[in-house]
């Protein structure tokens, strides 16, 4: 398995990303992977499932070369296509699709891998780095026409988090928290924006 060719390429890749996505960028991927690499560690994963983890993460939103909705279906083609060639066995690239495709909402992630790239893919909403991340989510959602004002974002978000659950035993310990004093708080903004 040729790991730094194959995330070269996939990166490279990536660079076609449209610029209406100012959320689902390079720069999302590469965090993900970087909370994935620390939640694996954490949680004791073997060096070759961190390895396939963090194929899956860089893989997971090559979907949005082309479409938004059911992006992940997408990517996990794209993963059948292009891992081949960077030596990865049809096992490995299943493994990988397993985690790829996990990370649809709602989550039902069937093994600790695929829990460790669901909670790595959200691990910002249970950070300081929260508002200035789900800004960038709100003004991709925004200009895809998935919300139409910054009410009808907070109504979305407070939902999201209310039904968001992180697996690992790492995000709960370390994220759980915080995402739910972030939850307090957009509720409160909504609560003033309605007086």
């Amino acid at each position: 398995m040729e790991f730094e060719l194959a995330k070269a390429f996939i990166l490279d890749r990536l660079n076609a990303l449209s610029d209406r996505l100012t959320y689902h960028k390079k720069q999302h991927t590469l965090d993900v992977m970087a909370s994935a690499e620390v939640i694996a560690a954490a949680e004791g994963l073997n060096k070759e499932t961190t390895h396939l983890l963090k194929i899956a993460c860089l893989m997971h939103d090559t979907g949005f070369l082309e479409k938004y909705q059911g992006h992940e279906d997408l990517s996990a083609e794209y993963a059948k296509a292009w891992l081949p060639q960077f030596g990865y066995t049809t096992e490995q690239i299943e493994r990988i699709r397993g985690m790829i495709l996990a990370t649809k909402i709602p989550h039902k992630p069937k093994n600790l891998e695929e829990q460790i790239i669901c909670d790595a893919d959200l691990d910002y909403l249970g950070t300081d780095d929260y508002d200035e991340i789900s800004e960038k989510l709100y003004q991709e959602w925004k200009c895809y026409g998935f919300v139409n004002s910054v009410n009808d974002w907070l109504d979305r978000q407070i939902a999201f988090l209310k039904l968001h659950q992180y697996f690992s035993d790492y995000s709960i310990n370390n994220r759980l928290a915080k995402k739910k004093e972030t939850l307090q708080r957009l509720q409160l903004r909504k609560e003033s924006s309605s007086l």
